[in-house]
């Protein structure tokens, strides 16, 4: 069975960094096309089948630096130390709710308004994946023929 759009597919994945950054090491599950998964590894599995394995770089904008997956915050100026340079591109690191690690981007400045746009902290980064199927199966089991459903007296 080949991963193809709403496949389980059972991985072994090794995603780092350009240079060598080990970003996640693990065997994980995951839903062809549910959106659970990097845009751009979704699309350099797709086609493989169990016992394959594959390597290869995916781009910023296929890893974390998806374009459609930022989301945008209106900030006062005030919210900023007083010296930062709050000119359009200017990176901050700032803390997300449970703790998380975020980066906001400066997309524009007036003088009451900090229009910026949350990306995730590796979003410029090339990511490089080394990738082994396990498994790729339907997401759930098929109806049991009804010859073998039996009622009990």
């Amino acid at each position: 069975m080949k991963i193809e759009k709403g496949k389980r597919v059972r991985l072994r994945v090794k995603l780092s960094t350009k240079d060598g950054q080990v970003i996640e090491e693990n065997e994980v599950q995951y839903i062809q096309g549910a959106g659970t998964m990097l845009p751009g590894l979704e699309e350099e599995l797709a086609g493989l089948e169990a016992g394959a394995e594959k390597q290869g770089t995916i781009p910023p904008e296929r890893a974390f630096g998806s374009p459609e997956h930022r989301v945008e915050k209106n900030i006062s100026p005030s919210e900023f130390p007083a010296d930062a340079e709050l000119g359009e591109g200017a990176r901050f690191e700032a803390k997300g709710p449970g703790d998380q690690d975020l980066v906001l981007r400066v997309i524009e400045k007036t003088d009451d308004l900090v229009r910026a746009e949350v990306v995730h902290p590796l979003a410029d980064a090339t990511v490089r994946y080394e990738a082994e199927i396990l498994a790729v199966t339907d997401p759930n089991p098929p109806p049991l023929p009804s010859d073998a459903v039996t009622e009990e007296a």
